[in-house]
C-alpha cells in the first residue's frame, strides 16, 4: 500500500502525515528574500525545495494557495540606499527584477508576492490588538513585544525560556547577525522621530514604519489569514525569526498558526559556509559562467535532500551535471524509439506502469527527491536494457511519455 505524504515538523521533531486543514486546498507561506540586495545559490536551494513542495502537493491533486514575501522596507535596506544616496525602492526595484528573472531560470514557480511596503495597515492592526491584549507596549515612542507575556515562546526553536532575564531588555534593531538568541523584547513598530529620511506611514498607532519582526505576520494575515497549513524557509530562520512569527499572530488570533514547520539545511561551499569575510558567496550567474546551465543548477540543488547540508563544491557540480545529462538521454531514447504496434513484453510493461508508484512512494517520505529521481533512473536504465532491438509498443511508449511529464511537472529537470 502507497504511503501517504509525510513532511518532517520541525515544531513536533517528527515525520508526520500531511493532512490540509481545508480539504482540498493548501496555504503555504514561503520566506521570501530582503530585497535590499541579490539573493545568492544558498537562498535558491530553500526556494527550490519549497518549489518542489508547491509542484507536489499539486501533483498530487492539491489546490495551493503559496505567498512569498518581500522584505522591502527595513533597516538594512534603509541604510544601503542612504549610503547611495538613493530612495529605498530606488535600491529594491532592481534586486526583485533579477530575482524574479532568476526564479524563472531555475524554473521556480513564482508564487503571490506581498510586500512589506504593501502591508503596513495590517501590520499597524496587529500592533494595536497585541498593545490592547497585554503583549506589546510603547516605549519611547517604539512599541515592543514582551515575550514573557507570550505562554510557549520558542516553541518551535526549543528555547529554554529559565533563562530569560527578569530585567527589562530590549532589542530595537530589525534584525541581528549571527545564530543567537536575543534574550529579551523585540522592536514591532519604529516610530517616526523624525531624526531621518526613513519610510514613515500614518496609522492608526501613529506615524512610523513596522519592523521586520512584525512584517511577515502581516504580511501573512493578510494574504492568508490567521491559519495556514504550512511555513517554510531557511534553518536560519530558527534563530528568533519563526518563533517571532508564532508568538505575534498566535497571539493576535488565540488559535495556532501552521500545521507544519518546514526548514532547509544551508549550503556549503567546498565544506564551508558562504560569507562575505570568505568571499565564497556563489549567485547563479557564476555557475552560469562555468558552463553549468539553469537545469544543472535546479538539479544540483534539488537532489541533495533539503534537510541535509549541501556541499557545493566542483567535483559535486559536474557529477550532478552528468547525472542529469545521462538520465535526460535515456528518456529522448527511450520516448524516441521507433514503435510497433501492439503492446510491449510484461516485464517492460511491468517497469512503464510502476514508474510512477515508485516516485510517489519516494517523495511522500518527505520529499526524498533524490531517492524519487534514482527509482526513475533505475526504471530506464533497465527498459533500455531489455530493448536491445531498439522498438517499444505503441501502448507502452505512450504511457511512458505520460508518466515522464507528470514527474517532470514536479522535478521540471527535462527540456
Amino acid at each position: 500500500m502507497l504511503r501517504a505524504l509525510h513532511l518532517t515538523n520541525t515544531l513536533s521533531r517528527k515525520k508526520e502525515p500531511f493532512r490540509s486543514i481545508e480539504e482540498g486546498l493548501v496555504k503555504i507561506f514561503t520566506c521570501g528574500p530582503s530585497v535590499y540586495r541579490r539573493a545568492h545559490i544558498g537562498n535558491y536551494r530553500t526556494f527550490l525545495y519549497e518549489d518542489i513542495l508547491h509542484r507536489y502537493l499539486e501533483y498530487l491533486g492539491y489546490r495551493v494557495k503559496r505567498v512569498m514575501n518581500f522584505t522591502d522596507v527595513e533597516d538594512k535596506a534603509i541604510k544601503e540606499a542612504r549610503n547611495l544616496d538613493i530612495t529605498v525602492r530606488e535600491l529594491t526595484t532592481p534586486v526583485e527584477e533579477r530575482f524574479l528573472k532568476e526564479l524563472s531560470m531555475l524554473r521556480i514557480k513564482i508564487p503571490e508576492i506581498a510586500r512589506s511596503s504593501t502591508s503596513v495597515e495590517q501590520a499597524a492592526r496587529l500592533i494595536r490588538v497585541l498593545m490592547d491584549k497585554g503583549y506589546a507596549y510603547r516605549h519611547d515612542g517604539d512599541i515592543f513585544f514582551d515575550p514573557l507575556e507570550f505562554d510557549g515562546f520558542g516553541k518551535l526553536f526549543g528555547l529554554d525560556m529559565s533563562r530569560w532575564p527578569k530585567k527589562k531588555r530590549r532589542f530595537r534593531k530589525d534584525t541581528y547577525p549571527g545564530q543567537r538568541w536575543n534574550l529579551g523584547d523585540f522592536i514591532l513598530w519604529h516610530a517616526d522621530k523624525g531624526k531621518d529620511d526613513s519610510p514613515s506611514w500614518d496609522t492608526e498607532i501613529g506615524k512610523g514604519r513596522p519592523s521586520w519582526n512584525i512584517q511577515d505576520p502581516a504580511m501573512v494575515t493578510k494574504h492568508l489569514g490567521y491559519r495556514i497549513d504550512i511555513a517554510c524557509g531557511g534553518v536560519d530562520n530558527l534563530y528568533r525569526h519563526h518563533d517571532y512569527t508564532i508568538a505575534v499572530v498566535e497571539a493576535v488570533s488565540g488559535q495556532p498558526f501552521a500545521s507544519y514547520w518546514l526548514h532547509g539545511e544551508h549550503v556549503l561551499v567546498d565544506g564551508s559556509k558562504m560569507s562575505k569575510s570568505k568571499g565564497n558567496i556563489l549567485y547563479p550567474e557564476d555557475l552560469l559562467e562555468r558552463g553549468f546551465t539553469g537545469g544543472d543548477i535546479r538539479f544540483s540543488l534539488i537532489y541533495t535532500h533539503y534537510r541535509k547540508k549541501l556541499n557545493l563544491s566542483d567535483s559535486y557540480l559536474e557529477k550532478a551535471a552528468g547525472k542529469l545529462a545521462a538520465f535526460k538521454e535515456a528518456a529522448k531514447r527511450l520516448t524516441g524509439l521507433v514503435t510497433e504496434p501492439g503492446s510491449a513484453g510484461e516485464p517492460e510493461e511491468e517497469l512503464v506502469s510502476g514508474i510512477e508508484t515508485d516516485f510517489r512512494e519516494r517523495m511522500n517520505d518527505d520529499l526524498d527527491v533524490q531517492g524519487a529521481f534514482e527509482s526513475v533512473c533505475a526504471a530506464l536504465s533497465r527498459l533500455l536494457s531489455l530493448n536491445t532491438d531498439g522498438r517499444l509498443g505503441l501502448v507502452t511508449s505512450s504511457l511512458l511519455r505520460e508518466h515522464l511529464q507528470r514527474i517532470n511537472g514536479v522535478l521540471q529537470i527535462l527540456d
